[in-house]
């Protein structure tokens, strides 16, 4: 049996687990309410798909393709997007809680990130490049090896990173969040100076 293509659908609150997803492609296609909870999204392939208050927690997502994809208020904890296919791989997050998820080397180029919980999120090795982190809780996310330049962190906070492990240039921070930059020098800093 041949995998679907399914194009201008709309699912609304349907538990994947218990119905599985037919594998295939998803093209324009809109997810309301559904549950992925832990489903097997492997091989498949979103394109200019949106996910709206969507649980899709610790689902599979070997070689799975996102291109355009946006995912609204959805609940994404421990997902592994360094596994999924990475031609063309584009999506952005609008409220979404993503703890605990692995981006490692996964190149995430103008990625917008907003009103997002991220923490302990892996962006080890990943090139973040012109992405922006818009009013983000980034409480123990990892930045190492990581290209940063030209990211706008300036409303995020809780951030650590070591800028001699990151790539900076032309990365725009905020005045009240900068002891995130330099944690790593074991100072104190008086916010009341």
């Amino acid at each position: 049996m041949g995998e679907v293509y399914l194009q201008d659908k709309t699912f609304d609150k349907i538990d994947f687990l218990r119905f599985p997803l037919e594998k295939g492609e998803y093209e324009n296609c809109r997810f309301n309410d559904c549950s992925f909870e832990n489903a097997d999204l492997s091989e498949f392939k979103f394109t200019d798909c949106e996910f709206v208050g969507c649980n899709i927690s610790m689902a599979k997502l070997v070689q799975t393709a996102f291109r355009d994809v946006s995912f609204t208020e959805c609940k994404m904890l421990g997902l592994s997007f360094g596994d999924c296919h990475d031609f063309g791989v584009s999506f952005n997050f609008d409220g979404c809680t993503l703890n605990n998820s692995v981006f490692y080397k996964t190149s995430l180029k103008k990625t917008i990130f907003r009103n997002s919980r991220l923490n302990e999120v892996d962006f080890g090795e990943c090139d973040l490049s012109n992405s922006v982190f818009a009013n983000c809780d980034l409480s123990g996310a990892v930045f190492e090896n990581t290209n940063l330049e030209k990211v706008d962190f300036r409303t995020s906070y809780h951030y650590s990173i070591d800028p001699s492990a990151n790539k900076l240039k032309k990365a725009k921070f905020s005045l009240s969040e900068v002891y995130g930059l330099l944690y790593k020098l074991d100072i104190s800093i008086d916010k009341n100076s």
